[in-house]
């Protein structure tokens, strides 16, 4: 049993609550249990200039935490992206983007920004996941004003983390989970069982192809439920 009372392939508890703000074109706090992520899409009516005249759009992601987001100030990166951050927001553009026909976008970008307020671990799973959330909301937006005459959303997308702490694989990891897992990995997939990306890392111990699928196996499992989650909230299905 697990310190919150969770079995191993267990979510912690997710929410989704739109339009937290009403400036950008859309906005998603996403909560997986003391985790927070604030993620907002705004429209930019320009692409970066390797895509101009290719009649083709771009999605491109920022990633922060804000001071508070831990129990030790984290201080504002004014000087730019550390190496974590810069990372993590590449991520985020990378995963949305393989799930989106960027030619039906046009010439424009959307910017997936991704501020986590509080950490407890699985902060870019949570991006994403949210991140996706947002960017439906804002595809909804740009279909009901006509700026784009197609959904270019392929499929669904979600992001969850699996660790493997003494032997056992676990689900969905906060921080004290985190911190002392042998294995850490987190998987990117779509709705219909395809991987988009895989990040793992043996942090205390090499780990095996099998274990690999293992770990893949109860992501699966977790995305499901958080793509369910997300059809809920965006009232699809």
């Amino acid at each position: 049993m697990r310190s919150d009372g969770r079995s191993s392939d267990e979510l912690r508890p997710v929410k989704f609550t739109p339009d937290f703000l009403k400036n950008p074109l859309s906005s998603v706090l996403v909560e997986f249990g003391n985790t927070k992520v604030l993620c907002t899409v705004s429209l930019d009516e320009k692409v970066p200039p390797f895509l101009k005249g290719t009649a083709t759009g771009w999605i491109t992601a920022e990633y922060a935490f804000i001071p508070g987001a831990t129990a030790e100030r984290t201080p504002r990166e004014i000087m730019g992206r550390k190496g974590r951050s810069m990372e993590i927001q590449r991520l985020i553009g990378r995963v949305l983007r393989g799930v989106v026909d960027l030619t039906k976008l046009g010439e424009r970008t959307l910017w997936v920004d991704c501020e986590v307020l509080n950490a407890d671990g699985g902060t870019r799973s949570a991006s994403v996941t949210g991140g996706f959330v947002a960017l439906k909301l804002a595809i909804k937006k740009l279909l009901e004003k006509g700026i784009i005459a197609e959904d270019p959303v392929l499929d669904y997308l979600a992001g969850i983390s699996v660790g493997k702490i003494g032997g056992e694989y676990y689900l969905d990891l906060n921080f004290e989970e985190d911190i002392i897992a042998e294995v850490d990995a987190n998987f990117f997939m779509t709705e219909s069982g395809k991987i988009i990306e895989i990040q793992a890392a043996a942090e205390k111990a090499p780990f095996s192809w099998e274990e690999i699928t293992i770990m893949k196996d109860i992501a699966y499992k977790g995305i499901s439920e958080l793509i369910k989650k997300q059809k809920e909230v965006l009232e699809d299905g």
